[in-house]
């Protein structure tokens, strides 16, 4: 089985996640993927939604796609999210599973910089990288595959909400009922 991991604070989930999810799925020819939503990203403070909400959001948009999952595996073991971790906790769930980490190129430009034991993800999975539009230097250690392009980030649908702007096209519509419940507590 070819499982993808793709990891994320998903605050919140939009489209632009499940596009990226369903080119790596048929790019790289994998079974599922599986969307880790993170508790506490190493490189980030907080997120505007609690982890709760956030992987609501994810596992009821996901519902109707069988080749895509929602995983709480880093809300439960709580802390800082680290990649390795949540590999080898998938390793023992998934024992014969072989496991692509779906990242984006700007995540790729400081994998052995930044990230805690890069090399030991590189034995637990083959890291995939999502082409973008940008210029970098490719590493033969990755596998590299194109995208279609999506202005989008939660950057983006955070300031829309926060501006009390529609988020309607960029939300699928149960992330987008999951926020407005949230938002009027």
């Amino acid at each position: 089985m070819k499982l993808g991991i793709l990891g994320g604070t998903f605050d919140p989930l939009h489209i632009g996640h499940l596009i990226l999810a369903q080119q790596a799925l048929e790019k790289l020819k994998l079974d599922k993927v599986i969307f880790v939503v993170n508790n506490i990203p190493p490189h980030k403070k907080e997120c505007f939604f609690p982890g709760s909400v956030r992987f609501k959001m994810v596992k009821e948009a996901l519902k109707d796609y069988p080749y895509f999952e929602a995983s709480n595996i880093e809300l439960k073991r709580r802390g800082i999210s680290y990649t390795v971790d949540t590999l080898k906790e998938f390793k023992k769930i998934y024992p014969k599973a072989k496991f692509y980490l779906i990242i984006g190129s700007d995540l790729a430009k400081d994998f052995f910089k930044k990230w805690r034991s890069p090399f030991e993800i590189l034995k637990l999975s083959k890291v995939c990288v999502a082409k973008r539009n940008r210029v970098f230097k490719k590493d033969k250690r990755f596998l590299y595959f194109d995208i279609i392009q999506v202005g989008i980030s939660s950057t983006f649908i955070r300031e829309r909400i926060k501006e009390n702007k529609p988020i309607d096209l960029f939300v699928p519509k149960v992330v987008k009922k999951i926020i407005k419940e949230y938002l009027k507590r």
